[in-house]
């Protein structure tokens, strides 16, 4: 459910959830004050337990939400170069799938860049993972046009290498996006944060603390999760998969043919 929220109504969620808590919390702590010497000792190994417990979730969280960040960035630049390779070595192929191929692929390095810039399955996504879907059937056939050309060339083998390995990069790449940290895992996230926050909240109002302790906690971990979440969130959010590999690539193609062919 997270993934699909606004960026701003996902923080508002996280403010409301864990800050609602705490404030809770310490409006508990402040009306059993009174009873502070009973409930004072209880109170402290519990919020003490729940937020080394609550530190290990959040390390773990982000974690998963860093690695998975780190895979899509990678991938992005590994689809890319195997774009850029098998337009180069589709300048290699004789006419007439030289010239099918090299539109084929500006239109599809096109889909690519689109399908970046969408949220992974929605309609938008889907409608562009569709069209690459199409490119690479059309792309298969013109490599096998070239191959029935040139059984024995060199060229037409080097291509429909590159161009299957283009293809599994893309479905590396396809399924990357749709990788997401486990729901189970950021809901167990926010419910202990919630749950730490509240009860540190209400041990320092037994203890008669300030509001500011309690305020700097609530703001640090919401800061976190807040983190984690948009991590896991790579086309929507402050913290986005970049596309410009794949942009750079397409610029490339509209430059003149390195090679003006055979």
């Amino acid at each position: 459910m997270y993934f699909w929220m606004s960026t701003p109504l996902l923080a508002v969620v996280l403010v409301v959830i864990v800050g609602g808590t705490a404030a809770v919390g310490l409006l508990v702590g402040r009306r059993i004050r009174s009873r502070a010497e009973t409930n004072r000792e209880p109170v402290g190994v519990a919020q003490g337990a729940l937020l080394g417990l609550v530190g290990l979730l959040l390390a773990f969280g982000l974690t998963m939400a860093v690695g998975r960040y780190e895979t899509r960035r990678g991938l992005v630049v590994e689809e890319a170069n195997a774009i850029g390779t098998t337009h180069l070595r589709a300048q290699l192929l004789t006419e007439p799938a030289r010239s099918t191929s090299l539109t084929l692929l500006e239109q599809y390095a096109d889909a690519a860049i689109e399908l970046a810039r969408h949220v992974p399955d929605d309609e938008q996504f889907r409608a562009a993972d569709q069209h690459m879907a199409a490119l690479q059937r059309d792309l298969w056939a013109a490599a096998g046009d070239a191959l029935q050309a040139d059984p024995v060339g060199t060229a037409p083998r080097l291509y429909v290498e590159t161009l299957n390995d283009m293809i599994d990069r893309h479905s590396d790449r396809d399924a990357s996006l749709r990788n997401r940290v486990p729901t189970s895992v950021m809901v167990l996230e926010v419910v202990g944060s919630a749950a730490a926050l509240g009860v540190l909240a209400l041990y320092l109002a037994l203890l008669g603390r300030g509001v500011a302790t309690s305020l700097l906690a609530v703001v640090v971990v919401i800061l976190i999760l807040f983190v984690s979440f948009d991590l896991d969130r790579p086309a929507r959010g402050f913290i986005t998969v970049p596309d410009m590999p794949l942009v750079e690539v397409r610029e490339s193609m509209d430059l003149p043919p390195a090679f003006p062919g055979p």
